[in-house]
């Protein structure tokens, strides 16, 4: 396997455990030699890295109040999220998808606005409580990365038809306004090309989970021991949701139980499943919905343009906008989409028509305002609303509401699906020793 210069030095280290002082050839006390736990691509999980997290994890779980499963098994689990979380990482900057300085202090900025505080301050109170900030930093990039990979690989090749519409509605007595339930749930992940045996395996550790989960057993506990799923330090807790937006699986079992039953197990394509069934309550529907009309003009990135190019060049659009540029003339120069002919009119969107970055900075505007570049899936947009208004079509409503729980429902299967897949492609070499 190729190895990068610094990686092969890393690992003469931690092979040899040789620590050498200039003033001394002894050492004053023993040093305990760090060691490898796991080889993924050409980089290494180090104990001092998994023992880094478990003691993150463990003060997580100590301030929810979740009891704690056995240290040997936590440190199991969290090793598959550290891997599964390198994978991605891996996968990202294989295919050329980055997250830069620029944006990464936007977004820490925002978390600081979040909490009240100046980015100044809020280094410093990360720093108090003892959160290195470099380290701070390159975590929240890790996440914005595995956001924008899920957004690329998963998320932007979803496509809902005007058939599979058709199709939900007639067999739907109604849309979005009925029951919410919360459910929590535990998954065991299978790999893509699983062998009958690892499958038997895997079910038996379902088994174990479902009767200690029958028997009262804390369920937070329990998705910490055995779930793969990213949420299982959470407690597996998906929050509140309507029947039509939980994956089809969990949708069908929660209709059946009642709050605090826990389900079979259950088996899709992604493994086995465990939902237990926290609450549920009722809503009413909506009488109307907010329609937008609004124009945009979109750069992609590809192969060709990069992220960083692509942003700079719809930077320029924008400065010539905002000192006066025709938008209609400049869609039609330059933007990379079937609505460039029409001056970027995109015509009266409905809640659920677009991806979700492109919603979310679109409702934020005002009439007539022009947002800041924004990325989606499909690449950087500059958008403009035109105008609103409320739309009391129970037809149009129900189709809307439709669209958005099918692109949802698919949206949970479809990333389980990648990353199995995407796990199954890359190189993992396991060395953490069964205790």
């Amino acid at each position: 396997m190729r190895q990068t210069i610094r990686t092969l030095f890393a690992l003469v280290l931690l092979l040899t455990g040789i620590y050498w002082s200039p003033a001394s050839a002894v050492p004053a006390e023993p040093v305990e030699a760090d060691s490898i736990v796991a080889v993924v691509g050409d980089e290494v999980i180090t104990l001092y890295d998994l023992r880094t997290r478990l003691d993150s994890a463990l003060k997580q779980l100590k301030k929810q109040g979740t009891p704690l499963p056995p240290q040997d098994v936590l440190e199991r689990q969290l090793l598959e999220r550290m891997i599964m979380d390198r994978v991605q990482i891996q996968f990202a900057r294989e295919t050329g998808l980055r997250v830069d300085d620029a944006q990464l202090e936007q977004a820490i900025g925002r978390v600081a606005a979040n909490n009240k505080m100046t980015p100044q301050q809020f280094r410093l109170a990360l720093e108090k409580d003892g959160i290195n900030y470099a380290v701070f930093r390159e975590e929240i990039r890790g996440e914005m990365t595995m956001v924008r990979l899920r957004e690329r690989e998963v998320e932007s090749k979803i496509v809902i038809s005007d058939g599979e519409v058709d199709m939900y509605l007639a067999n739907q007595t109604s849309i979005g306004g009925g029951e919410e339930y919360e459910l929590a749930h535990i998954l065991l992940r299978a790999p893509e090309s699983a062998s009958p045996e690892q499958l038997q395996k895997l079910r038996q550790r379902g088994e174990q989970a479902l009767k200690r989960a029958k028997a009262g057993e804390n369920f937070a506990a329990l998705t910490a021991t055995f779930s793969d799923a990213p949420d299982a330090l959470q407690g597996g807790s998906l929050g509140w949701r309507p029947l039509d937006r939980l994956p089809q699986l969990y949708a069908e079992t929660a209709v059946r139980m009642q709050p605090g039953e826990v389900s079979d197990l259950l088996r899709s394509s992604a493994g086995f499943h465990i939902v237990k069934l926290l609450g549920r309550r009722g809503g009413k529907g909506q009488a109307s919905i907010q329609q937008t009309h609004a124009r945009h003009i979109l750069i992609k990135i590809n192969e060709v343009v990069s992220e960083t190019e692509a942003r700079r060049k719809m930077e320029n659009l924008r400065e010539r906008l905002v000192n006066g540029g025709d938008f209609a003339e400049l869609a039609r120069l330059y933007s990379q989409d079937g609505s460039a002919a029409k001056g970027g009119d995109l015509g009266w969107i409905s809640p659920g028509d677009t991806v979700p970055e492109f919603e979310r900075a679109m409702d934020a505007l005002k009439d007539k305002e022009l947002s800041p570049v924004v990325q989606s899936p499909f690449g950087m947009h500059v958008i403009q609303v035109l105008e609103r208004r409320q739309r009391d079509v129970s037809e149009e409503r129900q189709r809307a509401a439709a669209r958005q729980a099918l692109r949802e429902r698919k949206l949970d299967d479809a990333y389980q699906d990648w990353l199995r897949q995407t796990r199954d492609r890359a190189y993992v070499e396991i060395r953490l020793e069964e205790k």
